[in-house]
């Protein structure tokens, strides 16, 4: 996890070639206040961070320490051989010494403009450094309780930053840089401002749903990046809910269109009559026809191949082999006319029945012809 620690410049000289050269004390042992939300706990409201001294004052730290460049104001990187002349205005020396609680190392600027920023009042020194974070909770050798251990605690550079990135600011840097929290602390005494001669810690006027009122800048800090994230929230509520609106949409109108394509009891019974008659006539035209399985096209095809072969078929489109159907259909579906069939040849009737029939008119009329005679005449 990357972190600042804030200090003042102290003893500040010019050499005889205009380089500037102070002491820093860049890192210090104990229990340092940190904001969860700053360090990955955000459902604590502080947490407490023991740095010990074995780690503080171990070779690997120390070591880390000198020939660290100085920038001025954090970095948006890690400072490396690759970024250095675009970041560097100085570099801290290789004297590291222990002084009570802190690391002390000498360090110099030799960038001018850096050096007036300084002479003007640009006098804190941020050290920006990497270290792993123990969440074990326990308590100090002199009975304070803690929430996390500071370890392998590597500095990577030093950031000459304003007064009002310091002291009880939680910051990244003094812009927003890859560099954690600076720690929570008491606001300091009326001479450790060059700027506030109240003594008070810088505030901001903030206002949250219309209610206004002074903070810190550390809580306003705070304030406006909760702002920012609850912004950022609504934005992809209200995106999460023009996703849905417009696939509720879509469902909606995949709805009608099965509705639209469902089909009716009377189309139901319609098709299916036209599928027996279609059958019906398939095997009227065929024969015992196998059409199980044959969507209607098929079967009419299979028809026509039937009963007239497979070149009638062989390259016609779906029209035409449909018309030679409805032609085998006719056919079939027309009753035979007797009448016709009967006289298609001609009337034709045999001689005897003829005589028989000439036979029995004769013998009528000549019955008529005699009724009123006496059946018995003198």
């Amino acid at each position: 996890m990357n972190f600042t620690d804030i200090v003042t410049v102290a003893g500040t000289r010019r050499t005889g070639d205009g380089y500037l050269v102070a002491d820093a004390r860049i890192a210090r042992t104990g229990i340092q206040n940190y904001l969860g939300a700053e360090i990955g706990r955000a459902e604590m409201p502080t947490v407490r961070v023991y740095r010990p001294g074995a780690e503080v004052f171990s070779e690997d730290t120390l070591r880390s320490v000198a020939h660290r460049p100085v920038t001025n104001e954090h970095p948006p990187e890690m400072v490396t051989s690759e970024n250095w002349k675009k970041y560097s205005v100085g570099q801290t020396g290789d004297e590291i010494a222990g002084e009570g609680i802190f690391i002390r190392v000498p360090l110099m600027v030799s960038d001018e403009a850096a050096i007036q920023d300084i002479e003007s009042g640009k006098q804190e020194l941020s050290a920006g450094y990497v270290c792993d974070l123990d969440f074990t909770a326990g308590v100090t050798p002199a009975g304070e309780a803690y929430d996390a251990i500071q370890k392998n605690i590597r500095i990577n550079h030093i950031a000459i930053v304003r007064r009002g990135r310091a002291g009880s600011k939680v910051c990244i840097g003094d812009v927003a840089a890859p560099w954690g929290c600076a720690p929570l602390a008491a606001p300091r005494s009326n001479s450790d401002y060059h700027e506030n001669k109240e003594g008070m810690m810088p505030t901001k006027t903030i206002a949250v749903d219309g209610i206004g009122g002074e903070a810190s800048d550390q809580v306003s800090e705070l304030v406006a990046a909760l702002q920012r994230q609850l912004a950022d929230a609504k934005a992809q509520i209200v995106a999460a809910d023009a996703a849905y609106q417009k696939a509720i949409a879509v469902r909606d109108a995949e709805l009608d269109a099965v509705k639209a394509s469902l089909v009716g009891d009377a189309e139901i019974d319609r098709r299916a009559e036209m599928r027996a008659e279609l059958i019906g006539l398939a095997r009227a035209i065929v024969g015992d026809m196998k059409t199980t399985g044959l969507s209607d096209a098929a079967i009419r095809k299979a028809v026509v191949i039937a009963k007239i072969g497979e070149g009638a078929v062989e390259g016609r489109s779906e029209a035409y082999i449909d018309a030679r159907f409805d032609m085998l259909a006719e056919a079939v579906r027309e009753p035979p006319d007797l009448f016709a069939a009967a006289v298609k040849d001609g009337i034709t009737t045999p001689q005897a029945s003829m005589s028989a029939a000439f036979s029995a008119y004769a013998a009528m009329v000549r019955d008529l012809q005699s009724a009123h005679l006496p059946a018995n005449p003198v």
